[in-house]
């Protein structure tokens, strides 16, 4: 029906598409591209998260049954001169689409079809050594289990087929903004607040704070419950500085306070434990303890870009829920159709 309507069009021949988000005062500007689905498993655009199988094939069979890949995968890479360069180029004319939509993000997507230039993009991204995924870790493992199927299916196979390829927007590091993504829990576990902070003294330093804590550096974590509000400063020796996931302030979180204190032995799957994105702020946090449906809230200082890289980059899995990008993709701007 888009189509049908003039909304859609099919490009006569394959394009680059140039893919920009402002968001308070601040914009990312990706290539919007297909990847190969054979670099994805050889590990050449690296992953930080572990992937449900349940997910993936439902995702899998929503592409199959559409024969269209309408949500893309974000992607990113470590800084690069030339590539800033062209971005910077190509976005300088007008956009060919633009707006702003609900949520308050502007949208604005350009089209990069002369041959010069894309060669010129194609030879600029062929220089990476590799991309990270930064959110879409089960979009890019269904496209891989969608070039598996139907690759078994087609006897003529030549590895160029579209199902081969997976749609990307692929973004600069340095202009990536991760929020923060709090915790609540239902109960103390039969404890008194002063039972729990006094069991957290041996790894925390913890200090009363007069009003709110948005913590504004690395490891300094908030804590409310009972209208009070609380700073824990983890404790030289109670986690590995060197090492790139046990370093990240949730996984001190979880295995210092939330595991052996509060007895949540996996926060993927414990209903005591729910977890609240940072664009809803620390006064979310307040307003769902004093509810009284949660006893007690942390708030969190934003994983960096570089640290995601590390934990990549050393074959590592981020620590569950520990990652908020803002803001999101727009689904179905550009649409990877895998059939003419």
């Amino acid at each position: 029906r888009l189509m049908n309507e003039g909304l859609m069009a099919r490009d006569d021949k394959p394009f680059f598409y140039l893919y920009r988000l402002s968001w308070r005062g601040r914009s990312q500007t990706g290539l919007v591209a297909l990847t190969s689905v054979e670099e994805y498993d050889k590990g050449l655009i690296k992953k930080h998260e572990h992937t449900r199988p349940a997910k993936v094939n439902d995702r899998a069979n929503h592409i199959m049954t559409l024969q269209a890949q309408v949500g893309p995968v974000f992607t990113t890479f470590r800084q690069n001169p030339e590539i800033k360069s062209l971005f910077t180029r190509l976005s300088s004319r007008a956009p060919k689409v633009s707006f702003t939509s609900p949520d308050g993000v502007t949208h604005e997507l350009w089209v990069v079809d002369d041959e010069v230039t894309i060669k010129a993009i194609v030879a600029a991204f062929g220089k990476l050594g590799e991309m990270y995924i930064a959110d879409g870790h089960h979009r890019s493992q269904s496209a891989s289990e969608v070039c598996r199927r139907m690759k078994q299916k087609n006897p003529g196979h030549t590895g160029k087929e579209l199902y081969n390829f997976f749609l990307n927007v692929i973004f600069p590091a340095d202009e990536l903004r991760i929020l923060p993504y709090n915790r609540v829990v239902k109960d103390l576990r039969g404890l008194s607040l002063k039972e729990v902070l006094s069991q957290a003294e041996k790894s925390f330093e913890v200090a009363p704070h007069d009003g709110p804590v948005d913590p504004k550096e690395n490891h300094r974590i908030g804590l409310y419950a009972e209208g009070r509000w609380f700073v824990l400063t983890p404790r030289e020796g109670s986690f590995d500085a060197a090492h790139p996931v046990d370093s990240i302030d949730s996984a001190i979180l979880t295995k210092n306070f939330l595991t052996p204190i509060l007895g949540i032995e996996d926060i993927r799957t414990d209903d005591r434990i729910d977890f609240v994105g940072g664009i809803r702020g620390v006064g979310e946090l307040i307003k769902l303890v004093d509810s009284d449906e949660y006893k007690i809230a942390f708030s969190m200082y934003p994983v960096s870009v570089e640290q995601l890289l590390k934990v990549a980059d050393a074959g590592e899995v981020m620590p569950p829920k520990s990652t908020w990008f803002e803001p999101k993709l727009r689904s179905g701007m550009v649409v990877n159709l895998l059939k003419d």
